[in-house]
This record gives C-alpha cells, sequence and structure tokens, in this order.
C-alpha cells in the first residue's frame, strides 16, 4: 500500500482542513501530520480505497477514509487518541 497522491489527497480536502483545526498537530507535510516530534496521521491509497493510520503508541492503526461515516469515524478516532496524549503527557 502506497502512501496517497497528492490527488488523492485533494480529494479529501474538507476531512483535512478538519484534521488541520486540531492545534496540537502540525502537517510538515501536505496529509502528513505530527504530534510534537512524532509521526501522527498519515494516508494510503490502493485498489480497495483510501486509508488513514493513526499512530497508537509505536504501531499504526488503519482506517478507511471513503465515506462520510468512515471520515467521522477517523474524525473521532484522531480525538480519542489526542485525549489519551494528553492523559500521559
Amino acid at each position: 500500500m502506497k502512501h496517497a497522491s497528492a490527488e488523492t489527497l485533494r480529494q479529501l480536502s474538507d476531512l483535512l482542513d478538519q484534521i488541520r483545526q486540531r492545534q496540537e498537530l502540525r502537517e510538515k507535510k501536505f496529509g502528513i501530520f505530527y504530534l510534537k516530534s512524532k509521526s501522527f496521521l498519515h494516508f494510503h491509497e490502493d485498489p480497495a480505497g483510501i486509508f488513514a493510520d493513526i499512530s497508537s503508541g509505536d504501531q499504526f492503526r488503519r482506517y478507511p477514509v471513503n465515506t462520510t461515516k468512515q471520515q467521522r469515524d477517523l474524525l473521532s478516532a484522531v480525538e480519542l487518541a489526542l485525549k489519551a496524549e494528553k492523559k500521559w503527557t
């Protein structure tokens, strides 16, 4: 599975805009978000669709983001991951 292309990421512009609203996150490259100095969220694409990976400790958890509901689920997962991170810092 390859990282999402710029064209694919442009299709997710509304989702990316919502992620960018999180002040804790920094978009170091288009569609690649960091929390502090650690990679937190990035996107992949393959014939099955578009997916987002969210950091979960030393691993990433994959979420499909092809539908509006899946994108809402991703935003909820981002929120939960950020809350969990705040708990431990």
